[in-house]
Order: structure tokens, then sequence, then C-alpha cells
């Protein structure tokens, strides 16, 4: 499989649930993370199975290198695939502009 592909859909959304959950087991980021986001923990909860909504968490997460580096630590992924399964949800396509 090319790596720089995005992942399937089913995998993506996988990707963004463990990141979902990392978010929330971090103290010091999941405040951060709810109220750049505006959702509420019920809302969080309800929205969780949602693509564009997981995708939205990848976004977060890819602000900062070093949540990437811990989440993808604590899953035993390569730090590609945050940015892969965000390509693989709704908004995450590539823009060409050509």
């Amino acid at each position: 499989m090319n790596e720089k592909m995005p992942l399937n859909r089913e995998r993506s959304e996988t990707v963004g649930l463990q990141a979902l959950a990392w978010l929330a087991a971090q103290d010091d980021v999941f405040p951060v993370f709810l109220n750049a986001s505006g959702a509420s923990l019920a809302e969080m909860r309800a929205r969780a199975n949602d693509p564009a909504f997981l995708g939205a968490v990848l976004d977060f997460l890819m602000n900062e290198d070093a949540w990437v580096i811990a989440f993808c630590r604590a899953e035993n992924l390569t730090f590609d695939i945050p940015m892969r399964a965000r390509a693989g949800l709704p908004g995450g396509e590539a823009v060409h502009w050509t």
C-alpha cells in the first residue's frame, strides 16, 4: 500500500475514535479540545460516530506535533497515520488547485 494514500473510511473512523479517547484521557489537552470545539461532553458522546466530527478531532490533534507524537506512541501507530486518517474522512480530501 502506498504510504501517502488515505486510509479507508472504516480505518479512518477507528483512528478518529482512538484520537478522541486519547484526548479525553489527557487532563491538560481535553479541556482545550472542548473549548476549541465548542462541544459539551454530551454533544461529544452523541457525535463520536459522526465521521465529520472525527475529522475535526484529528484536525485538532494535528495542531501540535507533540500531541501527534504522544498519541501515535500510545496507540503504537506511525506518525503519518493521523494525517492519512484525516484524508479518509469528510473534508479531508486533498485540494488540487491546478
